[in-house]
């Protein structure tokens, strides 16, 4: 393959994925799963989590032995005592080895509820990041509707733009024709410029709602687009007969409640692990050390008594190498032993700590009884909200019949004569404004049966 076979083919695959990226149109399902998966404060949940199983390990750690080794290299001038208790007056060097474990038999449970504290973290910090994904997908799905929203209304915009051009060009011609007065002329196009005032705010509003959708995605605003949803709202009706048993499951299963539970249990731990300080603790330990000791200059031997000479009396003794690992093997030594801690008077810090856990313990029982208000407020706000909502969408629904009634008869009396173009065009002004309070009706109530579901925690993508 020559050079511009392969410059064409790179050109080629360039268009290519610009092409695909600016047909792209991301679905509801993909913008939810596209924000759980990238949202920064997403991923530190998640870091959260893997924290709080580090935290097990740790606690599960207090259940083992320790074990630790040293080990030392020591240099003596002048006088000292050598390993065999005699003071030497020469330079020496030498090492020391030792190996020692232990081990907490007993410290009043502590151990043990660090233990399920930490277990009890991890549940926390998983409920925090359910609490923190429900909250995305509800923002994500309300900035998505929104969007719909003020696509619709730039629809509808559109439509007035080419309704309103197209009467002015029909009132420019009676005009002209003589058979209408100029002043119809310029309600017309008073009435195009309105409406292309109009026209120019709805598209700009479908522009901020798509950045503040791509800004929550965390993606690039260039040729971000959305895939459009029909909703159709022939039969809507409200599901649920009351708020009750919204709030009957909420006030079980959601998991704000749960985690404002999770934080009670975790008091309660705490107060025992306070309460731990009154108990004795028995530990046992053990361990082994050995030494190796050389004097500068001199040859590592050591003088071994075999016995008296007969003749003279004299002790027989004689030099036997005493090296390194012979130094290592007649010094090494071994020891074991429990130890036990009775705590007898601390200035009464143990029952200002257990006195400090169970006052923590009140105040998280009244952190859950205000999770509890707070959600049953938010939950029956939701239904009244969703109730009002139906009520204004069939209202809304009603009007915009009425005034396409009003509209229709105001244009046959304008084509009669019998009206003026100012009068047909304040009766389509408020058709127009009835169709907004339409479309605002009708998303507004998608979204508040969207936030009851939320609080069902039943899918809120669908």
């Amino acid at each position: 393959m020559n050079n511009k076979n392969i410059v064409t083919l790179v050109l080629t695959l360039i268009v290519s994925v610009s092409t695909f990226a600016q047909g792209k149109k991301w679905t509801l399902k993909e913008c939810v799963n596209h924000a759980l998966e990238n949202n920064i404060s997403v991923q530190q949940a998640g870091l959260d989590i893997k924290t709080a199983e580090e935290n097990v390990i740790t606690a599960r750690a207090n259940f083992l032995p320790t074990a630790s080794g040293s080990a030392s290299q020591n240099f003596n001038f002048g006088s000292f005592i050598g390993q065999d208790g005699n003071r030497i007056s020469i330079d020496t060097r030498g090492n020391s080895f030792s190996l020692s474990t232990g081990a907490t038999i007993f410290n009043g449970f502590r151990n043990i509820n660090l233990f399920k504290q930490a277990k009890l973290g991890i549940e926390s910090s998983e409920l925090q990041l359910d609490i923190l994904k429900n909250n995305i997908s509800l923002n994500v799905v309300n900035t998505f509707l929104n969007i719909l929203f003020n696509k619709e209304a730039l629809k509808l915009a559109k439509e007035q733009v080419e309704i309103s051009q197209q009467s002015y060009n029909q009132i420019e011609e009676l005009v002209n024709a003589g058979v209408r007065a100029k002043a119809d002329l310029l309600v017309a196009k008073s009435q195009v410029a309105s409406d292309n005032e109009r026209l120019i705010n709805a598209q700009n509003s479908v522009d901020i709602s798509l950045l503040n959708l791509s800004q929550l995605l965390q993606i690039s605003k260039d040729n971000f687009e959305i895939e459009e949803i029909n909703i159709d709202l022939d039969n809507a009706v409200m599901v649920y007969n009351s708020s009750n048993e919204i709030l009957s499951y909420a006030l079980t299963n959601r998991p704000e409640i749960k985690n404002a539970e999770l934080n009670l249990k975790n008091a309660d731990y705490n107060i025992e692990i306070a309460k731990s300080g009154y108990y004795p603790t028995l530990s046992f330990g053990a361990g082994l050390g050995t030494s190796y000791q050389h004097l500068q200059g001199q040859d590592d031997v050591r003088q071994v008594f075999l016995g008296v000479d007969e003749n003279t009396g004299e002790p027989i003794v004689e030099f036997q190498p005493n090296g390194f690992a012979q130094q290592l093997e007649d010094n090494l030594g071994y020891n074991f032993g429990f130890s036990l801690n009775i705590p007898i008077f601390n200035g009464f810090r143990n029952n200002a700590n257990v006195s400090r856990s169970k006052i923590t313990k009140d105040r998280l029982q009244l952190s859950l009884e205000q999770e509890k208000l707070t959600l049953t407020a938010n939950v029956e706000q939701a239904y009244a909200d969703a109730k009002a909502s139906l009520k204004q969408y069939e209202a809304s629904k009603v009007s915009v019949e009425a005034q396409e009634e009003a509209y229709r008869n105001e244009q046959n009396k304008y084509d009669l004569g019998v009206s003026t173009a100012f009068e047909l065009e304040q009766v389509r002004n408020r058709l127009v404004n009835a169709q907004s309070s339409f479309l605002n009706a009708k998303y507004n109530y998608v979204f508040k049966t969207k936030v009851l579901d939320f609080y069902l925690d039943k899918p809120i993508i669908e």
